[in-house]
């Protein structure tokens, strides 16, 4: 007979942090921030921390990505639009801020930026004017982005315009974006774009003590947005988008409005391209059309399918692999980096056509459980509360007699 104890369920254990970040699927994410905040700092020189600096800056578009086209199954070519318009808007107020009359009293005007200056501009522009506030110009690195994809994503979307279509789209307006910005020279700073940024409400950006603190508040985002997108992901609204990337029709038939989804995380991939492109102008110290276009776009797209387009941890270990192997064929073969890249992008979509994530679902993860539970010491047999057999009693004489 077993006890009365033995019924009862067992206690449940306490979760510790570690079960919690295992169960919300973050282990990858802690394993990023302590790569972020204290391998890299250890590893990399001043010069090194800031290239990955300006990589993880990338990453935002990426993560961006993972949301509009992973979950939401809707692929854009413009990504570079929103992470150039961040770009711009906070390098138009670092380029006022360098501009005071007395650092331009070279200048026939004052006062206003060199390029302006160099093209007959005699006066600011009113639309410049507000970016002489900080505040300002951190609430137009989120909205101006934000605003332009909500304008193409309810024009396009409420017509049910989707697939390839959008995405042709969003690379024409790529193009034409571009060409503005270098037409209008006096307005934007051309083709050279907005250069010879110092300093941040009198800070100095470009010590090497500023770029390493820069490359910490741009980690510390990046893992921020990270969370935030993982919340969504598990929210009913990332249910919805996967059924949505998924039955389309069945999602609208049920009464959601499916457009207005789109819209959504159009939206929000273009936010978070803005922030990446605010914190490029901070990183590398300048902003410029070439950031703007298709082939830029084209790129951002590739670090999302080389880390894995459902996994925003993947997006970020993408965007550092391919920037990485992009200095590193740059400075080793000058002649031949173009082509070694685009082996690198061939190669790793033919192979591993779920980026690096799927390349450890489906390799590494199954053997690290194999060893685990051979690792683990196997549980014994548990005994049956069997009634005892008696033994049997004395055999009759006859059958006796035929025994022996």
């Amino acid at each position: 007979m077993t006890g009365p104890s033995s019924n009862r369920p067992e206690m449940e254990k306490p979760m510790t942090p570690m079960t919690w970040f295992k169960r919300q699927g973050l282990a990858s994410w802690l394993l990023l921030a302590v790569l972020l905040l204290v391998v890299f700092p250890l590893l990399f020189d001043n010069f090194r921390l800031n290239l990955v600096g300006k990589y993880l800056t990338y990453a935002f578009v990426a993560i961006g990505l993972v949301m509009l086209w992973g979950y939401g199954g809707v692929l854009s070519l413009g990504q570079g639009v929103f992470f150039g318009l961040g770009g711009y808007c906070m390098a138009m107020f670092l380029k006022l801020e360098a501009s005071d009359p007395a650092s331009t009293r070279i200048q026939s005007t004052p006062g206003i930026p060199d390029f302006m200056d160099w093209n007959q501009l005699t006066a600011l522009p009113g639309w410049w004017e507000p970016f002489n506030h900080l505040p300002f110009a951190l609430l137009a690195v989120l909205l101006v982005p934000a605003l332009l994809a909500f304008v193409i994503g309810y024009a396009m979307f409420k017509r049910r315009v989707g697939g390839v279509y959008f995405a042709i789209i969003t690379q024409a307006v790529a193009l034409i974006l571009t060409v503005l910005i270098i037409g209008q020279q006096g307005y934007t700073g051309g083709v050279n774009g907005i250069t010879d940024l110092k300093t941040l409400l009198g800070w100095d950006i470009r010590t090497d003590s500023a770029k390493t603190i820069l490359y910490y508040v741009n980690a510390l985002l990046l893992l921020a947005a990270i969370l935030a997108c993982r919340w969504i992901q598990l929210s009913k609204l990332g249910t919805l988008l996967l059924a949505m990337r998924d039955k389309e029709d069945r999602v609208r038939f049920s009464g959601y409005d499916v457009s207005m989804f789109k819209v959504f995380v159009f939206c929000l991939s273009a936010m978070l391209a803005g922030i990446g492109g605010a914190l490029f102008t901070l990183q590398v110290g300048f902003m410029s059309p070439s950031i703007v276009g298709i082939v830029p776009s084209i790129e951002m797209v590739i670090f999302a399918a080389v880390g894995g387009r459902m996994s925003l941890v993947g997006a970020v270990y993408g965007a550092l692999l391919v920037n990485a192997g992009k200095t590193y064929f740059s400075e080793s073969f000058p002649d031949l980096w173009l082509f070694l890249m685009a082996a690198l992008f061939i190669g790793v979509v033919l192979a591993f056509p779920n980026g690096l994530a799927g390349l450890y679902e489906s390799h590494v993860k199954p053997r690290l459980a194999g060893r685990k539970s051979m690792r683990a010491p196997k549980a014994e047999a548990p005994v049956a509360d069997v009634a005892p057999v008696a033994s049997p009693g004395p055999l009759p004489a006859g059958l006796a007699q035929k025994e022996t």
